[in-house]
Formats: structure tokens, C-alpha cells, sequence
């Protein structure tokens, strides 16, 4: 698969998007600064902090609130995640002809100051620009998404995908119920919840990442 730094995508194009911090360093420090970005993001994608407060992955305290204008439900899908120390997997569905990289860029800056001013740090978060892969078909959407939920599996941070409270396995796998992830996609792809369950689990970390 075939990669770039700035591409545009037509609307209906589902992407897989990941970036990591620059010079690979951390880009996430503590349970705060993955609700920052989730926060951050939500609003980025159209949510309201009222509906982001409802869960507590999503939630951030008052003095961390900010306000991101322009954002419209209808532009984007979010139908998998995957936060991890040094980098993140989004799995994005443009809906029309707002390019993804206005929505990254927005997302990428605004973490990036939170970070640097909590942390009193200078520079870049970011290694670059994002890298984006467009799903071709059903057979790459379904293992792009075991993919990103196996990600902590491969990197060694847990046993299981569902320990990784930081990706969106727990969104499909319980009853966990993240307002920013659009599940219908995906469970309509793999069939049902069990069969999701089950092809994730079974994606061989070792040979395919």
C-alpha cells in the first residue's frame, strides 16, 4: 500500500491516517493528555463538550476546555481509533469535499499547543505530516481495523486489545459507547459483533504487522 504526505481524497474515501511524535518521541504522558486529544477531537469532528462530558474517556476538566469552530457531524466518520505512547491510528471516513488533512491539521495543532504548554516544552509534537492509506475494498477495511485495535497487542503494552482503554475495541466488543465512533460500518462488514470479535483476535500480530 502506497502512502503520501499531502493527498487529496474524494468524498465517500475511508482512510487509514496515523502519524507518530517527532524524532519518535512520546506524544502521550499521562490518562490526561489521552482525553486532551479525544477531547480535542471530538470537538474537531462536530461533537458538543456536553456530549463529550458524557463518557469519561472523552472528558476534560474546565481550565483544558477549548473552542473549535466550523466543525459539522456530517464531514467526517470515525469508525476506529488506536492512541499509543509515541503514535495513533484514526480510521476516517470523508463524507464530502472537506479534505482530511484540514481535519488532522486541526486536531494536530491544538494538541500540540496543549501539549507544550502543560509539559513547558518547545517545537514540534509531530514527526511531519500525516500518512494516509485509502481503503480500497472490504477486505482491506477489515484488516486495517484489526490492525489498529491489535496495535497495543503488537507493541507489547497488553495481553488483550480490550486492556488498551485507548483505542475503540471496547466500543464494538462491550458496551462501551464512545460518541465520537461510528460502529454500524463495521460490524455490518465483518457481519456481526461476535464475528468481529473473533477476526480480530485471530489477526496473527507477528506476521502481518
Amino acid at each position: 500500500m502506497k502512502n503520501r504526505d499531502y493527498k487529496e481524497f474524494s468524498s465517500g474515501s475511508i482512510l487509514h491516517i496515523y502519524n507518530r511524535g517527532n524524532n519518535k518521541e512520546k506524544i502521550f504522558f499521562d490518562e490526561q493528555d489521552y482525553r486532551a486529544f479525544l477531547f480535542r477531537f471530538g470537538l474537531c469532528l462536530g461533537f458538543t463538550e456536553k456530549e463529550l462530558n458524557k463518557e469519561n474517556l472523552t472528558t476534560m476538566p474546565y481550565s483544558t476546555r477549548i473552542r473549535i469552530t466550523n466543525t459539522d457531524k456530517r464531514d467526517f466518520k470515525l469508525h476506529a481509533f488506536c492512541l499509543m505512547p509515541n503514535h495513533f491510528h484514526l480510521l476516517i471516513e470523508q463524507n464530502k469535499d472537506i479534505q482530511v488533512s484540514k481535519l488532522i491539521s486541526k486536531l494536530c495543532t491544538s494538541y500540540a499547543m496543549y501539549l507544550n504548554k502543560k509539559h513547558k516544552r518547545v517545537g514540534h509534537v509531530f514527526q511531519d505530516q500525516f500518512k494516509a492509506v485509502i481503503i480500497e475494498n472490504n477486505s482491506q477495511l477489515m484488516w486495517t481495523s484489526a490492525y489498529i485495535h491489535m496495535n497495543p497487542v503488537k507493541n507489547k503494552l497488553v495481553k488483550n486489545p480490550e486492556d488498551h482503554k485507548w483505542n475503540s475495541y471496547n466500543d464494538f466488543a462491550s458496551d462501551r459507547n464512545l460518541p465520537i465512533v461510528h460502529k454500524e460500518l463495521l460490524i455490518s462488514i465483518f457481519g456481526n459483533q461476535k464475528s468481529f470479535i473473533k477476526e480480530t483476535l485471530n489477526f496473527n500480530v507477528k506476521d502481518n504487522l
